[in-house]
C-alpha cells in the first residue's frame, strides 16, 4: 500500500514538474491577418486564424485567444480573454508571468520577443515595409475602447482600430506602447498598411 501511495505521489511530482517546465508555445503575432483589412471576422474568426496559424507549427491543442477588445452590447475586454499565463514566444521566451505582468512595465514585450507562430521577426519600425501597428482595440491596461473597426467585421476607409507598436517605437500618443499606441487611420487593408500595420494581431494560449 505504501508502496502504491509512494509511486502515485513519485508520478504526481512528475506531472507537475513537466508543466511547470513547459515554455512551448504560447504568444505570437499573426504572420497574416484576414486580408481584409480590419474585417477579421470578429472575435470568433480572429481566435480561427490564431489556432490555423498555432497547429500549422504543431501547437493547435491550445485554446488560442486574440488579444482584441470589442464595445457596445456585451463588450469585451482583450486582457479579459487570455487566460492567466504565463507565455512563452516560439524561441522559448517568457514574455510575461501573467495578465498583470502583461500589463506592466515588467513584460519582455520587445521587437526580439514578439515573434510570429513560427519565430519570425516582424518588420518594424526603419524596416522596408513597416509592420509595427498590432490591431488591438484597447487601452494600455487592455479594456475595451471605441476603435474596434466595428467590433472586428469593418473593412471600411473609415473608423478605426486601436494599434500597438511590436518594437516599442514610433510615433502617436503612446509610441513605445505594444498595445495602445494610437488608433488606425481608417479600417481598409490598404489602410492599416499605409499607417505601418498589415492587419496582424496577437494571440495567446488560454490554458
Amino acid at each position: 500500500m505504501r508502496k502504491s501511495i509512494f509511486a502515485m505521489a513519485g508520478a504526481l511530482l512528475l506531472a507537475t514538474t513537466a508543466s511547470a517546465q513547459d515554455t512551448s508555445l504560447s504568444f505570437f503575432i499573426t504572420s497574416k491577418g484576414s486580408g481584409d483589412g480590419g474585417n477579421i471576422g470578429g472575435l470568433a474568426g480572429a481566435d480561427m486564424i490564431c489556432k490555423s496559424l498555432a497547429t500549422a507549427v504543431g501547437q493547435g491543442d491550445k485554446d488560442w485567444k486574440a488579444y482584441l477588445s470589442t464595445n457596445g452590447d456585451g463588450a469585451v475586454n482583450a486582457r479579459d480573454r487570455i487566460g492567466a499565463g504565463p507565455w512563452y514566444n516560439a524561441n522559448g521566451v517568457m514574455v510575461a508571468t501573467s495578465v498583470d505582468d502583461l500589463h506592466s512595465d515588467n513584460n519582455k514585450l520587445s521587437k526580439e520577443n514578439s515573434l510570429d507562430e513560427a519565430g519570425n521577426m516582424i518588420n518594424g519600425r526603419g524596416d522596408s515595409s513597416n509592420q509595427h501597428d498590432i490591431l488591438t482595440g484597447s487601452d494600455l491596461m487592455g479594456m475595451s475602447t471605441d476603435n474596434t473597426c466595428g467590433n472586428w467585421m469593418s473593412n471600411a476607409e473609415d473608423g478605426s482600430g486601436n494599434v500597438g507598436h511590436h518594437d516599442r517605437t514610433g510615433g502617436g500618443a503612446n509610441p513605445t506602447s505594444w498595445n495602445f499606441a494610437h488608433p488606425s487611420r481608417g479600417c481598409s487593408q490598404e489602410n492599416l498598411i499605409a499607417t505601418g500595420g498589415n492587419g496582424y494581431f496577437y494571440c495567446f494560449a488560454a490554458n
